[in-house]
């Protein structure tokens, strides 16, 4: 007994979200799973996360040896993000579930023991690469908002496991993502709250008007950081570019993203003790 199922899902690579392909192979032999193609820790991880979610849903889990492969194995992997892939390429090589549609869908998500999916980091750049192969994208319930910010994007958001293998046997249509974002902006400190200074507010409107950049030097508590949070309340609003571009940053920290901030020019407070090293980056796995 010999069979291979491939699933599509997409690594995080800093702001880029390059494919990766789950290839998994059940064999005769003792039963045992293992992973490779460079996984880290959350990763190897994934296997009792994924045998107790395929139990929980009411799916048999195959007693053979079985071979999970993220391809390319260049590329780091990090993160829950395959759980959901590897399930479905599970299911999949054992004949639980068909596997037509497997070539036109890619799957992100972690999950829960009970088969549950949960949201995770840096969903963003994967629907913008997603958006350019054609193909559709199947994300967990909570990262729908960020998700329809891709309008050219078709992606599909499912609660748990067992609504993507019922989407995937034809059973049942998974819902699409729809934007949600809030009709009035959140409200930004304002330069009119700032008394005096004048010069310096002028500064502000001479270099938000003509896209110049600005210094403020001077000692502590003469108002340089109150004057540079106000910035933002007199520039424009971000293009749909732009805005796109600042969210997928924002995804990929640790902070998140916020869709009530999604036109707004963000604002970033660094402390004043912070090294040069902590303001452009410390270290990346990007060659």
């Amino acid at each position: 007994m010999t069979k291979l199922a491939v699933v599509l899902s997409r690594a995080e690579f800093g702001v880029q979200a390059p494919q990766v392909r789950v290839e998994v192979h059940i064999s005769r032999g003792l039963p045992q799973l293992n992973i490779v193609g460079m996984p880290e820790t959350a990763v190897k991880e994934s296997k009792d996360r994924v045998r107790a979610a395929i139990m929980n849903s009411g799916y048999e889990f195959p007693q053979h040896r079985i071979t999970i492969n993220l391809s390319p194995a260049d590329i780091p992997k990090q993160g829950g993000r395959y759980d959901l892939p590897i399930a479905i390429g599970v299911l999949a090589a054992s004949d639980q579930i068909h596997r037509d549609k497997l070539t036109e869908v890619e799957l992100i998500g972690e999950l829960a023991l009970g088969g549950d999916l949960r949201p995770i980091r840096g969903v963003l750049p994967v629907v913008s690469a997603v958006a350019t192969t054609g193909r559709s994208l199947i994300c967990p319930q909570d990262n729908g908002i960020e998700a329809a910010l891709v309008q050219s994007c078709d992606c599909m958001l499912a609660d748990n496991l067992l609504q993507v293998c019922a989407w995937l046997d034809n059973v049942d249509e998974l819902p699409r993502a729809e934007i949600k974002l809030k009709t009035t902006p959140n409200p930004v400190p304002d330069l009119a709250d700032v008394k005096g200074q004048e010069q310096a507010k002028r500064a502000l409107t001479i270099a938000a008007s003509g896209q110049h950049n600005l210094l403020f030097y001077g000692p502590p508590g003469t108002g340089k950081t109150m004057l540079a949070s106000r910035l933002p309340g007199i520039l424009p609003d971000l293009t749909e570019a732009q805005a796109l571009e600042t969210a997928s940053v924002a995804s990929i920290s640790a902070h998140g993203f916020d869709p009530d901030t999604w036109s707004q020019p963000p604002f970033r407070n660094p402390h004043h003790t912070a090294s040069a090293p902590a303001l452009v980056g410390g270290g990346c796995h990007l060659h």
